[in-house]
């Protein structure tokens, strides 16, 4: 039988990819995010959650903060990615979410599968008038070198695919992109670009509706995809090593460290009802990715966690940013 062998989660937040001089940039961006919301989950403008912030914030945003919460970053996907190396994986399945690239809102899944034979990471696209920041920030979603097409494991995708359904999941699957993006989208390309790096192995995609209302997955139902996806590689035919990482989150675009230390002690102990009963509302935005580390934390119930750090990234003194979390089960 199959089996998964290891279990990660990454952010994937463009701040992990910046230098960090850039960093008061993005914050000086967030003055016009519309996405934002506080830690209840009421949208908020950039000035209301400068209002409500505790002048503590002042000492996040000095360089030196930023320099080492940087180097924190980096050495957990420095980590991820030596891990994923190690494991010698035949597979890797990818739970990421999708930010109106491939789906759009004509036909939007909760739970899609992608089974086609490759699937193409974008070159990087930038010109002359791309902000700097931006420019530096391309190459860790986008292939510099041009689009390049990478193998996906379709056939354990069918067979992903064929489980779920009879277990009563109703996933969609594709095998192709369609016209309007041609290319993979950012949750996963980033797993390519900053965990496998020279360590490309085949790939199941699976996209999980995190952002958008109405048909996110519950988070019941996140964990219990990510049980069946375990007992779908364990039906498997032959001794497939099977990896699974959840690629997003956590909190943004406002850090919300209460949130996030839920989540990782949550994923640390094992705990599904600490998991699945956070509050709802609390998950929304660019922290609805905790989703897909949920579904993962499923995957890999029968994995000891190994290691894992959270680094706070703030950006502006309204608290945005990106709460980054790197964990692995072994």
């Amino acid at each position: 039988m199959g089996q998964i062998v290891l279990g990660m989660g990454s952010s994937h937040s463009p701040q992990l990819s910046t230098p960090s001089e850039y960093w008061k940039v993005y914050g000086e961006g967030d003055v016009n995010n519309r996405g934002l919301v506080d830690n209840t989950g009421t949208p908020r403008t950039f000035e209301e959650l400068l209002e409500m912030a505790p002048a503590s914030l002042a000492q996040e945003l000095t360089q030196e903060k930023f320099d080492q919460r940087a180097d924190a970053n980096q050495a957990g996907i420095a980590r991820l990615s030596d891990a994923q190396a190690a494991a010698n994986l035949d597979a890797l399945i990818i739970l990421g979410d999708d930010q109106e690239e491939m789906h759009l809102d004509d036909n939007r899944p909760a739970i899609m599968v992608y089974s086609g034979q490759e699937l193409v990471n974008g070159g990087v696209k930038v010109s002359d008038s791309t902000p700097e920041f931006r420019k530096a920030a391309a190459w860790g979603w986008y292939n510099p070198d041009g689009d390049t097409a990478h193998p996906i494991a379709s056939d354990i995708g069918m067979h992903i695919i064929e489980y779920l359904n009879d277990q009563e999941f109703d996933v969609a699957h594709s095998n192709r992109v369609p016209a309007h993006h041609p290319t993979m989208g950012h949750a996963f390309g980033y797993v390519y670009r900053r965990i496998m790096g020279d360590t490309i192995v085949p790939t199941i995609p699976i996209m999980v509706n995190t952002y958008y209302p109405p048909n996110q997955p519950t988070l019941n139902r996140c964990y219990e995809l990510g049980r069946q996806i375990r007992a779908a590689v364990e039906a498997l035919p032959g001794d497939a090593r099977v990896g699974v990482i959840a690629s997003g989150g956590l909190s943004h675009f406002v850090v919300d460290e209460e949130i996030d230390g839920i989540t990782m002690k949550a994923l640390r102990k094992k705990d599904r009802e600490a998991l699945t009963s956070m509050p709802r509302e609390r998950l929304n935005s660019g922290t609805s990715e905790i989703r897909n580390w949920i579904a993962m934390a499923g995957a890999t119930e029968h994995l000891d966690h190994e290691w894992s750090d959270y680094v706070p990234s703030y950006r502006s003194r309204a608290g945005t940013g990106c709460g980054m979390g790197f964990g692995i089960w072994s």
